[in-house]
């Protein structure tokens, strides 16, 4: 009998412990990639690691039924979803964190930009993800020449979540006219600039871009730092501080940069393959309240 009443005060400080730490820091969503769900075993990861190597409680947030929709549900739904998830949570009304996994960054950027009403996100952290936008590969158009004639279609728009962010460089046109997702995220559709888009994003406390050095999903794997091909051509991939997006500072990309509040981080793995050493060293100190000024050095390349 002592012995449970032992154990049973051991297990209720530790519960006590843990509902301290976790209630004196800001909690954090988790918003998953293509074909995951909250329930499958690379989420689960994300979700519990990045919880317990914080003290930070984390939530990752489900839209619709999971793997089929984030395929195939357009991503304006996906995130009034998302926004409509967190406005509900009382955790977050304080604020909160966001971290976004492949594809789960443009529902997250769709988040801080869109959302009427929704609590603030302190630091956005992109793991993997295709933020400037992902093309097809030139190899597989005809005379390397790529046409968005059929993806940017209302037909293909309306039933493929990838055909959101799906940049040709070589039908800039196409991509601005037909494109719903990414050009209105990007505020670059003409004469349809939105400045409150600007000032969200913009208010972040910092944005940490995590690239892999083995990605092979997102193309070019430049994007996940905002990198993308030149208009016009296959032939160069330029920085994000040389994209018009940038240099025009259309959603804020510029402002924080200049901030000091982007980080350059990579990874050595392929998608989404990260060690704990990196995720301690990359993710964890913009979970923790106070700790990112001892967080890892930007990449140099």
């Amino acid at each position: 009998m002592a012995y449970l009443c032992s154990e049973n005060f051991i297990l209720f400080f530790i519960a006590i412990f843990s509902f301290i730490c976790f209630s004196s820091s800001t909690p954090f969503i988790v918003l998953h990639g293509i074909t995951m769900s909250c329930n499958d075993a690379g989420s689960t990861f994300y979700t519990s690691q990045l919880s317990l190597l914080s003290k930070s409680k984390g939530y990752c947030i489900e839209i619709g039924n999971g793997a089929h929709d984030s395929l195939y549900m357009p991503l304006e739904t996906q995130v009034q979803i998302a926004c409509e998830k967190v406005k509900g949570m009382k955790e977050l009304q304080q604020g909160y964190n966001l971290v976004g996994l492949s594809q789960g960054n443009m529902v997250g950027r769709g988040l801080i930009e869109f959302c009427d009403g929704a609590p603030p996100v302190k630091n956005f952290i992109s793991i993997g993800g295709p933020n400037a936008g992902v093309a097809p590969a030139a190899s597989s158009c005809p005379y390397g020449k790529c046409s968005g004639a059929g993806i940017y279609t209302d037909y293909y728009q309306a039933r493929s979540a990838p055909s959101g962010y799906t940049r040709i460089p070589t039908d800039i046109a196409g991509f601005l006219n037909g494109c719903k997702f990414l050009p209105k995220l990007n505020n670059e559709i003409p004469n349809a600039f939105n400045p409150i888009y600007k000032q969200r994003f913009s208010s972040l406390q910092n944005l940490v871009l995590v690239m892999f050095e083995k990605e092979s999903v997102v193309s070019p794997k430049e994007s996940c730092w905002f990198g993308f091909y030149q208009d016009g051509t296959y032939s160069q991939i330029l920085p994000a501080q040389q994209t018009n997006v940038y240099k025009e500072d259309l959603f804020g990309l510029q402002t924080l940069d200049k901030a000091g509040k982007v980080k350059f981080l990579k990874a050595q793995g392929r998608h989404l393959e990260i060690t704990i050493p990196e995720m301690q060293q990359f993710v964890v100190p913009y979970l923790i309240d106070g700790a990112a000024t001892t967080s890892a050095p930007n990449a140099t390349s």
